[in-house]
């Protein structure tokens, strides 16, 4: 899969349509470099989870979690985010593909608790509807971003 990071208005944008609160635990499946979840620890104090399948992906997480002074605040896993254990999530975090989502929606509703908000950058999951779409405007092209909320 292509990697392309979230760009910092969609990254802001994305917490805040999670509501993300300092007693949060932040998962990103698929991080990349890890900002979301860093984005999280540094302006709320929540906890993170970072799963990237890409062993450099993780390192480069880690790298910038040390350089914003809260990688004690996050868990780095180097696995696949359709067999990662999902336990403890209190938000989810997805830039992913429209398929990727697709494969992970039945896991995401029925292992997080009811009522944990879900955001997706770009992509959609399939018939299920999003509670909220926002639209971030950016130099490029825009960027839709969805809140799913699990049943």
């Amino acid at each position: 899969m292509r990697y392309e990071p979230s760009p910092p208005p969609v990254v802001s944008a994305m917490l805040e349509l999670a509501a993300v609160k300092r007693h949060d635990v932040v998962f990103d499946l698929g991080c990349g470099d890890g900002r979301i979840v860093i984005e999280a620890a540094v302006r709320y104090g929540a906890r993170g989870v970072c799963v990237d399948i890409d062993p450099r992906r993780i390192v480069e997480a880690r790298t910038n979690a040390a350089q914003a002074g809260v990688a004690e605040l996050i868990e780095f896993r180097q696995e696949d985010l359709l067999r990662t254990s999902l336990a403890g999530a209190s938000a989810v975090m997805l830039f992913l593909s429209y398929d990727m989502n697709l494969a992970l929606m039945p896991r995401l509703q029925r292992e997080l608790a009811p009522g944990t908000p879900i955001v997706s950058h770009w992509h959609r999951m399939g018939d299920w509807p999003p509670e909220k779409t926002i639209y971030v405007k950016g130099p490029e092209r825009g960027n839709e971003v969805f809140l799913f909320r699990t049943p």
